[in-house]
């Protein structure tokens, strides 16, 4: 059985799959502002990502949140350095964050034990 890890990595790629062979201009061009948005420049990846990670709680995105902490954790953020993130984020959106946190942190927790 796969993990929560596995499971959104697969559904995010068929569905991207998906969408992307739609040839919609307008969805392409987004994926790739996206793409380039992240890439290294004046801020450094590992910031974009934490910023990204802010942002989709804030906005609690679920999803978001879930991509933006894997792609920290590839580039090598910490715990710390993820949950003082998430807690920016908690303090700006406020407390209907709160959900989101907890899944954010059950998530951290599947990617940790990845390494293990």
């Amino acid at each position: 059985m796969p993990n929560k890890v596995e499971e959104f990595n697969a559904y995010r790629a068929k569905m991207n799959d998906k969408l992307l062979a739609e040839n919609n201009k307008v969805i392409k061009r987004i994926f790739n502002l996206d793409t380039n948005a992240f890439m290294e420049g004046a801020l450094d990846v590992k910031t974009k990502e934490l910023l990204g990670l802010v942002a989709s709680a804030v906005m609690r995105c679920d999803d978001c949140v879930k991509y933006h902490l894997e792609s920290s954790k590839k580039i090598g953020a910490n715990k710390e350095e993820v949950m003082e993130t998430l807690s920016i984020a908690t303090l700006i959106g406020g407390t209907i964050v709160i959900p989101h946190l907890r899944r954010a942190y059950e998530y951290w927790e599947e990617l940790e034990s990845l390494e293990a």
